[in-house]
């Protein structure tokens, strides 16, 4: 009988070119319905560089949970979450911060005034708005940023995707860059003469958009913006909805970074989402492809699957020395805040700042973390150095959790899984005691005992209780 009568286990023929040792069944999934990449897109060929080259440097990134993130939030946020998330992002140390579209709401709006009217964002941080091409909605953008004293970025974007004129605007491609380049123009009329006021292009969906339609209409926005090296325009090439895998997304990143005009005045960004789980490789592909900025959010929150990840991106160049230019030095407190001010709460394996990403409660991985940082401190010693300085590198532990703030407390758990190493680092690291081989293994058999017919975690106390049971 199957137990869950709502499946249907394949059950079709083994394809013939299947190895022997693979027995899949073709399923009954309608995959049929679906077309692949290449037949949606055409991705020029070219002489791939990007595969050749290293991250060596952190791109400049620019949360949006402000924006685009709130929008994906069931309940938006009201104008404290909105100020606390703000506050955080600049304590954090970001530069360039998309704070809201103030033609969306009210609440947007007033948002950016209340950057303009107090102090509340630093002289050295970037102010990004966000606003359709349309006449109205950029007047009442360009009304909210009245005054502001910080450099300020005006966002402008348009679908351009075959799927999107056809359904959702009803435009020829020549029509529909008129109408880009018609909106262009108003934001110039009302903002170019703006000293502390540059300009940012988003070919919304630009993934799913001819290659040479992409780079005309790019092309015709810094033409008729006058991108300049002192001024530069920033073309932000989205993910909008991913369709492919990361290496398709990287060569259309390097098509534009090699064929733009006036490439040396303009900024190449990227905003990748999260579709089919690859929105960090994307944005990690696309900056060795050329792209210099990433737009996201801190732990990825936006609309379906959501927006890249700068925190995972930032601290993957950590983990590999290279300056993520952001502060996650308390990784805690960060999750706490995002999470007060989204009313979600980060998965437990959630990359770098879930609960339990530097946790083991394997026995084979216990064994190796005990023994990796029993020799980090042994290397510490030998070099009279703190540990802090030298080298990290221990198994199971990509970075080092005290870098984020964490301790070591939690990083071996003990539960049924676990082995005679876990539960000697728990009373080594609590209470000092060292145990022989023998001892470990016996004591072993006893947690053992007790895991499998509680089912629970044990503690470190009570670990100790069993080494040394009170007396009669």
């Amino acid at each position: 009988m199957n137990t869950f009568p709502t499946l249907s286990t394949p059950s079709g023929p083994i394809p013939d070119s299947a190895p022997h040792w693979n027995p899949q069944r073709q399923s009954q999934m309608p995959w049929q319905r679906y077309r692949d990449v290449s037949s949606r897109v055409d991705v020029p060929r070219q002489d791939r560089r990007w595969p050749s080259n290293r991250l060596t440097t952190a791109p400049l990134w620019v949360p949006v949970d402000l924006r685009d993130g709130n929008q994906a939030l069931a309940q938006p946020m009201d104008p404290a979450r909105k100020r606390r998330f703000f506050e955080l992002l600049v304590a954090m140390g970001y530069k360039e911060i998309e704070v809201g579209y103030p033609s969306a709401s009210q609440t947007d709006f007033d948002f950016v005034r209340l950057i303009a009217e107090t102090d509340l964002a630093p002289e050295d941080v970037t102010i990004v708005v966000f606003t359709p091409a349309r006449r109205d909605l950029i007047d009442r953008t360009v009304a909210s940023i009245a005054g502001i004293r910080n450099p300020v970025v005006i966002h402008l974007y348009t679908a351009t995707a075959p799927i999107w004129r056809d359904v959702v605007l009803g435009r020829s491609r020549a029509e529909l860059r008129e109408l880009i380049l018609r909106g262009g123009r108003d934001v110039l009329r009302l903002a170019g003469d703006l000293p502390n006021v540059r300009f940012e292009f988003s070919p919304e969906v630009f993934n799913q958009t001819e290659p040479d339609y992409a780079l005309e209409i790019c092309d015709a926005m810094t033409q008729l913006w006058d991108a300049s090296p002192d001024r530069p325009v920033i073309l932000n090439l989205p993910a909008t909805v991913e369709i492919a895998t990361p290496n398709v997304y990287a060569d259309q990143i390097e098509y534009m970074h090699r064929h733009l005009a006036r490439r040396d005045s303009v900024i190449l960004s990227v905003h990748p989402h999260n579709d089919r789980g690859t929105g960090v490789a994307c944005a990690e592909l696309a900056v060795l492809a050329g792209a210099q900025r990433v737009e996201g959010c801190v732990f990825g929150n936006g609309e379906r699957t959501g927006n890249v990840d700068l925190a995972t991106l930032a601290l993957n160049l950590h983990a590999q020395g290279v300056d993520p230019m952001i502060d996650f030095s308390d990784i805690d407190e960060i999750r706490r805040t995002v999470e007060h001010c989204n009313r979600i709460e980060v998965h437990p394996r959630h990359p770098y700042v879930g609960a339990l990403v530097h946790t083991a409660f394997s026995g084979t991985h216990q064994d190796a973390i005990r023994k990796g940082l029993a020799e980090h401190r042994a290397r510490a010693a030998a070099e009279g150095r703190d540990e802090r300085e030298i080298s990290w590198q221990v198994p199971y532990l990509p970075v080092d959790p005290a870098d984020l703030g964490r301790g070591y407390e939690e990083v071996i758990r003990v539960n049924s899984q676990s082995g005679k190493g876990g539960i000697a680092h728990l009373l080594e690291s609590r209470y000092g005691v060292t145990l022989s081989r023998d001892e470990q293994v016996a004591l072993a058999h006893r947690v053992q005992r007790h895991t499998d017919e509680t089912g629970r975690e044990i503690t470190a106390e009570e670990v100790l209780r069993m080494l040394r049971p009170p007396a009669v």
